[in-house]
């Protein structure tokens, strides 16, 4: 028996039986040889972490676009702090860490450069519409390795595309990750919002705050242990009445109050002027487009699919200096 053998025996006798165990996995689209050392979750979770896209999301915008500080979130920071949200969960309830790790790390792969603003505008250009959770199974599927995809498996994928609010994941694993997504940017948008004087903690409304807490750690404290102690030994993943109320008001007054913002938005008007016209270009010039790309067109998908590829795996800056290359004259130098 080698190791990957022992830590699948060690699941089946220590885990929860409602935890997704890594010997039953559902597999890959593409079946490998299984690793002697790595559990067939621990290897999505691996691949993630080494991919392009990922890495990219260090460049991405969470909420504010382009600030001057260095402490406001990205992309990255928030999807680490998703992952570590989902672990807490995930461990206390005796469930599948890894699989629930590999979810968290893999779910915003699919986000556009420039947050939420550039995910609209892509869902308007594109005919087939586009959200950034099946987007991020575009990514590990077909668009990775150079059109080869990761190959993970159906439990990571799965939980990939249920993230978002309207979905829900089949395995408790996946469920996890979509509360410890809401619960990481409803909070850490607070603190941001705060650094950037978009509002006071004295702002937030009372009913939710003496509910859940006047510090970020002391809300994401109290969520997360009542999520623990209504989910425990339950096949569900589980909220109280008054912390669910309290959290989801929250998250609609930080929509109301910071999302819609005039201030926070103010630049978000300029983002459609620059992914408007590089997705027209790139509708007249698939030839600049990845070779990969290029392949699919008009045998598994659109020109107007592979320039939204193209574009959503940009990063903020990238996507600035491609519409300054393209759209912005140069200035001739002398000699």
């Amino acid at each position: 028996m080698n190791i990957r053998e022992k830590q699948e025996q060690t699941e089946l006798k220590l885990l929860s039986p409602y935890a997704t165990q890594s010997s039953r996995t559902k597999g890959r689209e593409k079946p490998e040889v299984e690793c002697e050392l790595r559990t067939c979750f621990q290897r999505d979770r691996d691949r993630i972490v080494h991919c392009k896209a990922f890495r990219r999301l260090k460049d991405k915008t969470q909420v504010f676009l382009s600030p001057k500080g260095d402490h406001y979130r990205t992309r990255l920071t928030h999807t680490l702090e998703v992952a570590q949200n989902a672990r807490t969960i995930a461990r206390a309830l005796n469930l599948n860490e890894l699989l629930t790790e590999a979810i968290a790390l893999g779910h915003d792969l699919g986000h556009t450069p420039f947050g939420h603003a550039g995910e609209r505008t892509l869902n308007e250009l594109n005919p087939e519409g586009f959200r950034h959770n099946l987007q991020s199974v575009r990514v590990v599927e077909f668009l990775e390795k150079n059109g080869n995809g990761l190959n993970l498996t159906w439990e990571v994928r799965e939980g990939m595309k249920n993230h978002s609010t309207h979905s829900i994941s089949s395995t408790l694993e996946g469920k996890i990750v979509r509360l410890a997504d809401k619960i990481a940017y409803i909070n850490h948008d607070i603190d941001d919002s705060i650094r950037a004087g978009v509002m006071k903690e004295s702002d937030l409304p009372a009913e939710y705050t003496d509910v859940l807490g006047n510090t970020v750690r002391e809300r994401i404290n109290t969520i997360i242990h009542d999520i623990v102690k209504h989910s425990e030994d339950r096949d569900d993943i589980l909220m109280s009445d008054e912390i669910h109320t309290a959290m989801f008001g929250l998250r609609r007054f930080m929509f109301d109050h910071v999302y819609f913002n005039p201030q926070t938005k103010k630049e978000e008007r300029k983002v459609h002027h620059i992914i408007e016209p590089l997705f027209e270009y790139y509708l007249h010039h698939t030839d600049l487009l990845p070779a990969y790309s290029r392949e699919r067109i008009g045998v598994t998908e659109s020109k107007e699919q592979a320039a939204c590829d193209y574009i959503a795996g940009m990063t903020d800056h990238f996507a600035i200096e491609t519409y300054k290359e393209i759209f912005i004259p140069k200035f001739w130098l002398e000699k």
